[in-house]
This record gives structure tokens, C-alpha cells and sequence, in this order.
């Protein structure tokens, strides 16, 4: 088991988990986002038909789900474990999206890094032998969250220039022991990093830190350079974000501009959509993967994609009490190849 590790946090999977489908869901104002080609489904309904936000959440996560079961050929009752979270207290929209499925379950929390935390716990699954098909689920919803991190919408508060749009969307992958890729390869689990930032509405600044880590540890423990990668791609830093690990790279004199990208800056067009810094959300970097990026895999775009999802963890409570937000980050690579 040993030979599988390569370094205090990375490890190298044997056997490869292939990616046999994958779905995205969103809402309107992400639909007419620059990415809205490649997304299976968009909404014009904020509520999805649904009564409440939470109750319009959970029905993106069924949709999601049921989209990637559909491309991956399998029902439901084929999958043996389900890795899913979302941003909501108890992860009431992830489990009672799943509650009728009858699929073994693990609630995840990981904020806004829950699709590669999801990701990489449902591929280990697979590389250790624990099972054949397994999925990984995320979703958020701006309403929803709106409700429980600041205020309700009716409230109308000003957001900051730092604040970023949390995506109504939601993403999911099935992975299987054996097919035709692509393949998770390698995982990088991040640690906690708290730099002091205690600004809820700069996420991006509390994040930064965490992506840097693990993406400089995931360097050194697989001795690949920023350069192996077509793409290098975190979620959700916003601009902000993005634009401090790329000078955290550049005092070690590594330039990442020319293959790195953030989520939270491709979802949306910053000039023409009122998202201020950019996109956040457990669904933005899941819906980006999910259909942008694994769509681009697919079609010969890219063949080597380093997908960081990176998460602030905080809450409401931790907030008004004055903490500071510690932030995290996780690390998958994604291959067309073996």
C-alpha cells in the first residue's frame, strides 16, 4: 500500500479510475455565462419547480445525478458508495436529494472544494478495490446560500467589491474500475491553511494560501512541473484569488499564467455579469469540471488537467465571533491516459 504514496500528502493510483459520465446542472444567470454550451441542463426557473431554495437545490443535485448515470449507460442501483455535499447546514440538500436513491452514502463538507474532496475519496474507492462504480455530487445554490452565510435576498444588502456569486449549479461524476478514460491519476489532499483573513467577504484571500500549498506540494511530490499539465485549473478563487497565487508561484520564480485558470473566472463574464470577483459555490467548480472541462478532455482539447477545488472553511456562527477563515485545497489529476 505503501508504494502508492509519493510524499506526505500525494498519492499515485494503481489502477486508475475511468470517468464514464458526467452531467452539470445551473440556473439561469450561469446558463448565460460564457460556458453556457456546455452545460446538460439550464434553468430559467430559480426555484426548479421547487417550493424553497433548499428543495430547488436538492432537485439540481437528482438532476445532475441522474444526467451522468444516463451517459454512463448504468442505473443507480449499480453505484456502491455516493461521495456528495453541498454549502447548507447538515448538508440538508445533499441527503435529502439522495435519501430515496438506497445507494451507500458520505456526506462530505469541504465549502467550495467539495467536487475535488468528493472526487478523490470516490477514486481511492475504486483504486483500493472497495468498489466498481462509485459517484461524486456537489451542488449550491445562491439563494440558498444568500440565506444562511449573510442575509436574505429580501434583506437587499450591498456586496463588496471582494464578494464573489455563489453558483446555482451542481455537478456530478460516475467513476467505474474499468473503461476508456479519462482517468484520475493522482491526488494531492490539501491541509488546513489559515493566514489570519477574517473578511467573509473575501474569500478569495483566505483560499489563496491553501492553493498555493497544495499546488507547490503537489509539484514537489510528483516531481511534475506547472508545465506537464495542459491546464491548471482552482475553484473558487475569483479574480482576486487567482491573481495572489500566481504571485505566491512567482517569488519561487514560477510563472503559472500561461496554463492556469480559476472556476469562479470562467463561469462568468466579469465585464458583462454583476458577479463582482467571480463565481464561488460547491456547484461552480463542479459544474465547470463537469461539463467544461471533462467535455473539453473528451473532444482532444486537453489531455492533462490539474483540477484544485479550493474551499473556506467557515460559518456563520464562526464569523460573528471573529475568527478567522481557515481555508483548504485538494488537488486531482485528470488524464486522458494511464
Amino acid at each position: 500500500m505503501t508504494s502508492k504514496r509519493m510524499g506526505r500528502q500525494t498519492v499515485r493510483l494503481s489502477n486508475p479510475p475511468s470517468i464514464a459520465g458526467h452531467a452539470s446542472v445551473v440556473g439561469k444567470k450561469e446558463g448565460e455565462g460564457p460556458l453556457k454550451n456546455s452545460f446538460d441542463f439550464i434553468s430559467n426557473d430559480s426555484l426548479f419547480g421547487e417550493k424553497t431554495w433548499e428543495k430547488a437545490e436538492s432537485k439540481l443535485q437528482k438532476q445532475a445525478l441522474a444526467g451522468a448515470l444516463d451517459k454512463a449507460g448504468i442505473p443507480a442501483s449499480n453505484l456502491e458508495y455516493i461521495f456528495a455535499g453541498d454549502l447548507l447546514n447538515q448538508c440538508i440538500s445533499t441527503s435529502f436529494a439522495l435519501r430515496e436513491q438506497g445507494i451507500p452514502f458520505y456526506g462530505l463538507y469541504g465549502a467550495c472544494s467539495t467536487m475535488a474532496e468528493s472526487l478523490s475519496l470516490a477514486a481511492m474507492a475504486i483504486d483500493g478495490g472497495f468498489a466498481d462504480w462509485t459517484a461524486a455530487v456537489t451542488s449550491s445554490h445562491f439563494c440558498s446560500a444568500e440565506r444562511q452565510y449573510r442575509a436574505p435576498l429580501e434583506y437587499g444588502g450591498q456586496r463588496t467589491p471582494t464578494a464573489q456569486w455563489t453558483a446555482t449549479a451542481s455537478g456530478a461524476v460516475i467513476m467505474t474500475s474499468d473503461g476508456p478514460g479519462p482517468y484520475i491519476t493522482h491526488i494531492t489532499t490539501g491541509r488546513i491553511v489559515d493566514q489570519g483573513i477574517k473578511d467573509a467577504n473575501n474569500m478569495g484571500a483566505a483560499m489563496a494560501p491553501a492553493a498555493y500549498h497544495t499546488l507547490s506540494t503537489h509539484f514537489t511530490e510528483t516531481g511534475l512541473p506547472p508545465s506537464a499539465y495542459d491546464l491548471i485549473v482552482t475553484g473558487d478563487l475569483g479574480f482576486l484569488g487567482k491573481e495572489l497565487v500566481l504571485e505566491l508561484f512567482s517569488r519561487d520564480g514560477l510563472d503559472l499564467s500561461s496554463n492556469y485558470n480559476d472556476c469562479g473566472l470562467m463561469l462568468y463574464d466579469l465585464k458583462r455579469q454583476d458577479v463582482h470577483c467571480g463565481g464561488s459555490g460547491c456547484g461552480c467548480s463542479a459544474a465547470v469540471l463537469s461539463g467544461y472541462l471533462l467535455n473539453g478532455m473528451r473532444e482532444g482539447r486537453w489531455s492533462k488537467i490539474l483540477f484544485a477545488g479550493t474551499g473556506a472553511l467557515l460559518s456563520p456562527t464562526s464569523t460573528q465571533q471573529g475568527e478567522s477563515i481557515p481555508g483548504i485545497c485538494h488537488a486531482v489529476s485528470i488524464s486522458t491516459t494511464k
